[in-house]
């Protein structure tokens, strides 16, 4: 949410189709990468886009050859989350851009080391927002509202998947990775120093080890 294909900058994964999310529901995003992709693909997303992710996987499962989750939740969303969406949807009818609202959780996307020695990483991580804007992000805020508990769906996969969690990530914690890899048969679990934005911190790091991963489950 409130992301571009900027997110991926740096893995070594220009080869990949990067999609905005712009729908307002889970399962019409959903319909929409069906349309577009592959008839069989490698899926892979962070936050909401793993949201998506989890919900193509179930629904299509023949399409998925793998499946990478990274700072994510299969869990229905809180009543704190929902407030929260709403707040930010009444922000964005006071003239709030999706820049500042960006703006507001950098302390949840980076961890407090990238935010102070990085500013590059910090102007990107706005940047996004800019990219994003206003209309694209409240549909994205609509979406997360019709969000559902995924993880009886995804006990029924057994696609080979990577689930990533970034240790200082206060959105995402490593716990929510820890619940998905028990629910899918045989997925791995991958855990770096990073916070919600894992792979805008640490690119090299872990586009070497997404690669590696594609090697062996397609090899």
């Amino acid at each position: 949410m409130n992301c571009t294909a900027d997110l991926w900058s740096g893995c070594g994964l220009d080869h990949a189709i990067t999609v905005e999310l712009s729908d307002v529901s889970i399962e019409g995003q959903v319909d929409a990468l069906l349309g577009l992709l592959p008839e069989r693909f490698v899926l892979g997303g962070l936050s909401l886009g793993g949201i998506v992710a989890m919900a193509l996987a179930i629904r299509a499962p023949e399409r998925v050859a793998a499946l990478m989750l990274v700072s994510t939740n299969a869990k229905a969303p809180t009543d704190a989350q929902r407030q929260g969406w709403r707040d930010w949807l009444e922000r964005l009818d006071a003239g709030v851009t999706a820049r500042e609202l960006q703006r507001s959780i950098l302390s949840g996307l980076l961890t407090p080391s990238s935010r102070a020695a990085r500013p590059d990483l910090v102007e990107r991580t706005l940047a996004m927002g800019d990219a994003t804007g206003e209309a694209t992000l409240r549909n994205q805020l609509v979406m997360q509202g019709t969000r559902v508990d995924l993880r009886s769906g995804l006990r029924e996969l057994t696609l080979p998947t990577l689930a990533v969690s970034g240790v200082d990530d206060p959105i995402c914690p490593p716990a929510f990775h820890e619940e998905l890899v028990e629910a899918i048969s045989g997925a791995r679990l991958e855990r770096r120093a990073a916070g919600h934005l894992l792979p805008m911190e640490r690119p090299v790091e872990f586009g070497a080890m997404v690669r590696g991963w594609m090697g062996q489950v397609l090899a």
